[in-house]
């Protein structure tokens, strides 16, 4: 039996957005912690070729956003759409080529302000910048009356339930493909909240990434980080941990590399980690 959760007093709100177009800063060329200069293509748009399940790394391309990159074109819209937007919702095309298509959110990226949805490879050759994207949104607020030390966002009440987690004494035991070590968190860390964007991973201590096995990080993957409490947004914090998910790819800038966008958090330490190579998004929702 699935543990306990407040789900059926959660609203289901619909939310939208559209296909945002590929997305440049005024200068196109971001310099790499190397020195390099570099324009590469990435955020916004749909990446046809690269989904999650797909490595993070490896990429021709900084902070590459799988599948489709949505937004909503009014700024104070937009806020709505990906505070509300949780991972595992459901989501539908309303217009063009691939109307009545359906997919799934699999992560917000910050500082863009878009939200990423997986779909089917056919519907992905379908799609246009400026198709109508709705999300039947639902997750904010979902709580666990038996863990009340572990705190729950962005999170689908169907998608929790399919990540199988267990009550190990009073410790919630996750599923996870990677931990990795607070130290190494950059870009998005001091945000007063974490219902919107996703911090990086920095990929740039060779001695960390391969103790940890990060070399082959997954988009979608589900991932512990250690010391780290996400309750009133992201800080430092011996003992807590966080669990996410991998939102978005690596990137040559200081500071940044693979997003990780938050679904848990427990200041006191009460969750267990428990490795597993299939804890990620594509396999949990076989969406590949």
């Amino acid at each position: 039996m699935g543990l306990r959760t407040n789900r059926d007093r959660l609203l289901t709100v619909a939310v939208s957005g559209e296909v945002a177009p590929a997305a440049f800063g005024p200068n196109p060329y971001d310099i790499t912690a190397d020195g390099r200069a570099v324009i590469v293509p990435g955020m916004g748009s749909i990446n046809l070729n690269v989904r999650v399940g797909d490595p993070a790394l490896g990429w021709v391309a900084d902070h590459v956003e799988p599948a489709v990159s949505a937004r909503a074109k009014d700024e104070k819209e937009n806020i709505g759409f990906c505070l509300l937007s949780c991972v595992g919702n459901r989501a539908t095309v309303m217009s063009g080529e691939a109307k009545g298509a359906t997919g799934v959110v699999t992560g917000k990226h910050g500082g863009i302000e878009h939200v990423m949805i997986d779909f089917p490879q056919d519907v992905l050759e379908k799609l246009a910048v400026g198709d109508k994207i709705a999300v039947r949104s639902v997750g904010q607020g979902l709580a666990l009356p038996d863990a009340p030390a572990v705190r729950l966002f962005n999170l689908d009440p169907d998608l929790f339930d399919a990540l199988g987690c267990e009550m190990a004494g009073d410790r919630l035991r996750v599923r996870v493909a990677k931990i990795v070590p607070a130290a190494v968190m950059g870009s998005g860390i001091g945000r007063d909240n974490v219902y919107r964007g996703d911090y990086d991973i920095q990929m740039f201590s060779r001695d960390i990434v391969e103790e940890y096995g990060l070399a082959d990080i997954r988009l979608g993957d589900i991932v512990a980080i250690q010391n780290a409490e996400h309750s009133y947004g992201r800080i430092y914090k011996t003992g807590a941990i966080s669990v996410g998910v991998v939102v978005h790819g690596a990137s040559a800038v200081a500071g940044h590399g693979p997003g990780v966008s938050s679904l848990m958090t427990s200041g006191e330490g009460k969750i267990e980690p428990v490795l597993d190579p299939k804890a990620n998004l594509a396999d949990i929702l076989s969406l590949r």
